[in-house]
């Protein structure tokens, strides 16, 4: 392996993937920067120039112009950020999340069409190939997964049984919950699987590395026009990539979509981790109660994000 060995494959990537006329490869006129930074700001919810200039490792003034450009045409809106009012929030209007939207769209379109030259026989392969390259190149972080990484996808066979499981043996390891919290799953995962309407109603199965690692579900609740969260889990070595944003993030936009005015979720005080990406996506805690449930004394929290207002 030589330098001019990875410096050919970088010419051949880019031609593929359209980088260097990246507007006109997606028919859109946005630079592969400015979608990469509008891609950052569609999944993460509270992001402040700060973080974008870290994780895109860009210099302050050209995201700045970027920025810039992105609020003169009303797609971002920035305000003193709620962590340090020294920052600037930076969050998507309306019209930068369907541009956002649609972006995404187009690149898996032309993911698609790319993948589709390749044989069923050798995706494994060509999988597995980019694994390698991503871990044999990622330096310090060499072995370790990233954000960007994970996939969220609709569930397949068995991964609705696999919620059960790995809600069962999970709370069962960190909060000593007996059987009757596998059975409050179990029925609840029944229930979606027997009937629902797809429409309205959702699971997302969070993947890495080509395994199960997280979910959450979307249902309709008893009040009129109100969604339910349900089930959100991220597994112990998975945790840290942000998954719990990213799946709640999907059921707050998903909800919003299909038009529900209110989205509610029930949870317990000591689910510390949870509670903190609720109230980073904007929910309120509206009531809590002392109950003993699953074999513990707990205090039940029930939590409303209003989806009428924007965050």
């Amino acid at each position: 392996m030589t330098v001019q060995d990875i410096r050919a494959f970088n010419r051949f990537y880019t031609n593929v993937i359209g980088a260097l006329d990246y507007s006109r490869h997606l028919y859109a006129p946005f630079t592969l920067t400015e979608s990469r930074v509008l891609y950052e700001l569609a999944h993460s919810p509270r992001t402040d120039a700060a973080d974008l200039r870290g994780e895109l490792s860009l210099d302050a003034g050209y995201l700045s112009r970027i920025l810039n450009r992105f609020e003169q045409d009303g797609l971002i809106e920035r305000a003193p950020s709620q962590r340090d009012p020294r920052r600037r929030q930076v969050t998507l209007t309306v019209r930068g999340r369907e541009t956002a939207d649609l972006l995404a769209e187009r690149a898996d379109e032309s993911v698609g069409a790319l993948l589709a030259t390749v044989p069923d026989a050798d995706r494994p392969r060509l999988a597995e190939a980019l694994r390698t390259v991503r871990t044999l190149l990622s330096g310090s972080d060499r072995g370790r997964s990233r954000p960007e990484d994970v996939v969220l996808r609709e569930p397949g066979p068995g991964d609705l049984g696999w919620i059960v499981q790995r809600n069962a043996a999970l709370y069962a390891a960190e909060y000593d919950f007996n059987a009757d919290y596998e059975g409050l799953v179990a029925r609840i995962v029944a229930d979606f699987a027997e009937d629902h309407d797809p429409h309205l109603e959702r699971v997302w199965i969070a993947e890495l590395d080509g395994r199960a690692v997280g979910c959450v579900m979307c249902v309709r609740d008893d009040a009129p026009g109100t969604a339910r969260l349900r089930l959100l889990l991220v597994e112990p070595d998975a945790r840290g990539l942000r998954i719990g944003d990213q799946l709640v993030g999907e059921v707050v936009e998903f909800a919003r979509g299909v038009g529900y005015r209110d989205l509610v979720l029930w949870t317990n005080d000591i689910l510390g981790a949870a509670r903190r990406i609720y109230q980073r996506h904007g929910f309120v805690l509206s009531a809590e109660k002392p109950h003993r449930s699953f074999g513990k004394d707990l205090v039940g929290q029930d939590w409303r994000l209003d989806l009428h207002q924007r965050q």
